[in-house]
């Protein structure tokens, strides 16, 4: 990681305190550090933190305390629990609740070094999602935004599924909302007071990825000083959620067959079977498909994992949320970055909804967040927009040479889009004027008079769709 990192270890050793920062800061990242669990959450008000290491046991608040106030009040960052030997059922307890991972004491520096990349990576990938969810209220479901008709069909495949036992697969483009997929599905299931244990198979090396799963006995490998249950155990009676699937090595996927085959597995160097009730909910967004047919994925395993399919549109085929996207995020950072920006002019909106968005919804939010940043008024115009918003679109305006001024050219092609918008709303309300007018945030009297001056029929009262 180039840019630098912020880790907080709270720990009432003074000790154990320089020499974990030693470590840390070995790796490139500035060390924070606490003697307790309420000198933890002082720091972490003071500035930002990328990663807490905790011991349990701390004057003041302990570390249990200081994880279930920071699962509420920092959600994003990820939580390592340090545990002496003898109190692992505590660290356990601890995951389950929420942390990212426990160390037994005492750890090798590779076990610190190995969590810690884990866990900044993590760190990450929370902060994308977390810009891209939170409760939507009527603009959603299920902590998702949107409700355009590929969004209504994921919602309805979450409320039949969610409270059954199968196994999903959720597929679509990096930037989505995956994981946010993954979420409603456990919050609506028999399963919600359980745990959600989350994997990113993608920032674990193949090397570890069978004792992440599957866990450990003591001495099955260099570093392994004491036995470590996988996140298998670990979701017990709850979800396990295995994001970026399609990344497990070949050799990984007949053990992660058997699993979902028969609810049992063996740690890395144990000898006894330890059988599991979990539900499985796995994401990706490689084609399993090509990948089972160019043999890099095994295809008795995906059809077990492909019980469900759950598909996310790619934002450019449901443009109609955008202006949904776009008061949801800037709520979100309206308190974020201090800026009291509320809305985007239609001409704005304009220009975001001919762009292909390659990036999706994380795009969306990124190219949002750099635009508050720079913006001096209330409302962003069109010229506010980064230019150009990059990724390039299929439905730009060429060049135009000849008599064609460029007021003329903008003009023809702020019609188009308008145009397109409207469609796109009357097609998600089935015709009705009144809440395409909503969707549109117009009055419904400006949308007819808009659709008048573009020859639109209006479906409520007669006239010719041009």
């Amino acid at each position: 990681m180039t840019d630098l990192k912020t880790v907080l270890v709270a720990d009432d050793e003074p000790s154990l305190r320089r020499v974990l920062g030693s470590i840390i800061q070995r790796e490139g990242h500035r060390v924070v550090t606490a003697s307790d669990g309420q000198a933890a959450l002082t720091a972490l008000r003071k500035g930002e933190v990328h990663t807490i290491i905790t011991d349990l046991r701390m004057p003041q608040l302990d570390g249990m305390e200081l994880l279930r106030r920071a699962i509420v009040e920092y959600p994003d960052i990820p939580v390592v629990i340090l545990t002496a030997h003898g109190s692992v059922d505590s660290a356990v307890a601890a995951v389950k609740l929420g942390a990212f991972d426990y160390l037994e004491k005492p750890f090798e520096q590779q076990q610190i070094q190995q969590v810690l990349a884990k866990a900044l990576r993590t760190n990450e990938l929370r902060r994308r999602e977390m810009r891209l969810g939170g409760a939507a209220a009527t603009n959603g479901r299920f902590g998702l935004v949107g409700t355009s008709a590929p969004m209504r069909t994921v919602y309805n495949v979450i409320e039949k599924v969610a409270d059954t036992p199968s196994t999903v697969l959720i597929t679509g483009e990096s930037g989505t909302g995956k994981e946010l997929v993954a979420k409603a599905i456990h919050e609506q299931s028999a399963r919600h007071d359980k745990a959600l244990i989350k994997v990113n198979c993608a920032a674990i090396p193949d090397a570890l990825i069978e004792s992440e799963l599957f866990g450990h006995e003591r001495g099955a490998f260099t570093g392994a000083v004491s036995a470590k249950p996988g996140r298998f155990e670990l979701a017990e009676s709850g979800t396990l959620f295995l994001d970026e699937i399609g990344e497990i090595p070949l050799e990984m996927q007949v053990k992660l067959l058997r699993a979902l085959q028969d609810g049992e597995f063996d740690r890395v160097g144990g000898i006894k079977t330890v059988k599991v009730d979990v539900r499985l909910v796995t994401a990706t967004n490689r084609d399993l498909g090509k990948e089972v047919e160019s043999g890099r994925f095994r295809e008795d395993l995906f059809y077990r994992l492909n019980v469900v399919p759950i598909h996310l549109p790619p934002l450019r085929d449901r443009r109609a949320d955008i202006p949904l996207l776009v008061d949801h995020i800037l709520e979100k950072f309206r308190s974020r970055l201090g800026k009291d920006v509320r809305a985007l002019d239609p001409d704005a909106l304009a220009v975001l909804a001919t762009h292909d968005w390659p990036g999706n919804i994380r795009e969306l939010e990124n190219l949002l967040e750099r635009t508050i940043l720079f913006c001096e008024h209330e409302t962003i115009a069109a010229a506010d927009l980064p230019a150009p918003l990059g990724g390039g679109t299929s439905e730009r305006p060429a060049l135009v040479t000849g008599d064609s001024s460029l007021k003329e050219i903008v003009r023809a092609e702020t019609e188009r889009v308008e145009r397109q918008l409207i469609l796109s709303a009357l097609e998600e309300t089935g015709g009705n004027v009144t809440h395409a007018a909503k969707r549109l945030k117009i009055s419904r009297k400006s949308l007819q008079n808009k659709m008048k001056e573009l020859s639109l029929r209006d479906p409520e009262g007669g006239g010719q769709k041009g």
